[in-house]
């Protein structure tokens, strides 16, 4: 079990990195079959166990994900994923606006979705060029509502609502987004029989809400008209890639009345995060951390692996408390492509954790290393399968000398099956009060 002690520690969170057996992986999971020996020198050092993220039956989002593991309620005290979004590329949010997430998609023209990422081929540029047509628009001018699209990486985006007249706007609407479904601040993964594009309707009897509602409606409408003309379809129609006609919106959210108490608040230690997209982003700033944002992962894997232990490093030893957020697992997973995901579980163990623990006294530090949910190759989606979990470092006994860091040793570590809500107390010394 831990020891409180007053040490460094860190929470390297990796999106997505459960799975389960995929026959491209030998019939393992890719985290099984993954080659992982600085990991697993780790898990000999320390002890393992698995953790059920949010609860039972629930596949988190990534946002709700990493708000359970900073001891945080997703349903209640997150913002929602639009906020979050838009903070993390610095919109001016204000009291009366609402924001929700944003994927450029690609439907059938009778609102069956066809791709809900554009073929994960819309590069950033072409996104923002849709999204600025969309914003130049002024699709709800006639509604006395100011609507703004901002492209963030990608396919995804953000939409922003501002009220010119009217009074303020309500998050509380549904999602069209039919792969997620809205649970107070948090984003519950959904797997529709017919994936649709879903018509927003009102969560509560407010006219605020119905006029929200309506508002969300017509401008998805009306978006329809500027992304069918719009010069970056034509060029991508003409190269035989999937054209983005369509937004999915989801996680509708706004300014809270009263700030959430920070980490350093709640948790009595100053916080730093090194984070790659705009949600993780904005989920440092909502809490007060001291966020190093490096952005997407380029092409050069070693790279950019190298470059994010060094300033994880750089953190650690600034600060007592450091989140770090890896992206890679999630993507190929979200693609059905098992191996390649084992083949970013690879090159994260040696590009990202050989460099972070060169050096690196365990003695005088406490690391963790889980993830925010399951994305198995074999679903292409999040699940609500329980994660890894390693705990190491001062005052962690090791409790198993020959191990692997994957699914089926963690799910008889020592320290058993916990709650997301538990891990940072695990980490920090302190029982976990979250049962299983």
């Amino acid at each position: 079990m831990v020891v409180p002690t007053p040490v460094p520690a860190a929470l390297i969170v990796l999106d997505g990195l459960g799975d389960r057996p995929h026959p491209d992986t030998g019939g393992r999971s890719p985290v099984e079959a993954a080659r992982t020996p600085h990991l697993d020198a780790l898990a000999r050092a320390g002890q393992l166990g698995q953790v059920i993220v949010v609860g039972p039956g629930i596949a988190p989002e990534s946002d709700a994900g990493v708000f359970a593991l900073l001891g945080y309620d997703p349903v209640h005290d997150s913002p929602g994923r639009g906020v979050l979004e838009a903070l993390g590329v610095d919109l001016p949010l204000g009291p009366a606006d609402i924001a929700l997430r944003l994927n450029f998609a690609t439907t059938d023209g009778e609102g069956i979705i066809v791709d809900s990422r554009v073929g994960r081929t819309l590069s950033t540029h072409e996104s923002q060029e849709l999204a600025a047509s969309l914003t130049q628009a002024d699709l709800l001018r006639d509604q006395g509502i100011q609507a703004e699209v901002r492209a963030t990486v990608g396919h995804r985006g953000v939409l922003w609502l501002h009220p010119r007249e009217g009074g303020a706007l309500s998050a509380q609407i549904s999602n069209a987004d039919p792969f997620y479904e809205k649970v107070g601040g948090m984003g519950q993964a959904r797997r529709p029989e017919e994936p649709r594009v879903l018509p927003v309707t009102a969560l509560e009897s407010s006219s605020a809400a119905a006029r929200s509602a309506a508002a969300v409606n017509l401008f998805l409408e009306r978006a329809g008209a500027v992304l069918a003309g719009h010069r970056v379809n034509a060029r991508r129609a003409m190269a035989g890639r999937k054209i983005a006609n369509a937004l999915l919106v989801r996680n509708a959210g706004s300014l809270p009345a009263t700030p959430l108490p920070s980490f350093t608040s709640r948790y009595g230690r100053r916080g730093a995060s090194l984070t790659e997209m705009p949600v993780e982003r904005g989920i440092a700033k909502v809490l007060g951390l001291e966020d190093r944002f490096v952005g997407p992962m380029g092409p050069d894997r070693e790279t950019g692996y190298r470059e994010r232990a060094r300033i994880s490093r750089e953190l650690l030893g600034a600060y007592p408390f450091v989140y770090v957020h890896l992206k890679g697992p999630d993507e190929p997973g979200h693609d059905g492509d098992a191996r390649l995901k084992q083949e970013v579980i690879e090159s994260i163990d040696r590009d990202f954790f050989g460099p972070f623990l060169e050096g690196l006294d365990l003695t005088k530090v406490r690391l963790a290393v889980t993830a925010d949910h399951a994305t198995p190759a074999i679903l292409k989606g999040h699940s609500d399968d329980p994660v890894p979990l390693l705990v190491v470092g001062s005052g962690v006994a090791s409790t198993d000398r020959e191990t692997h860091f994957a699914e089926s040793r963690a799910a008889q570590g020592a320290l058993g099956t916990i709650r997301g809500a538990a891990v940072l107390g695990t980490l920090l010394g302190r029982s976990p009060s979250v049962p299983p």
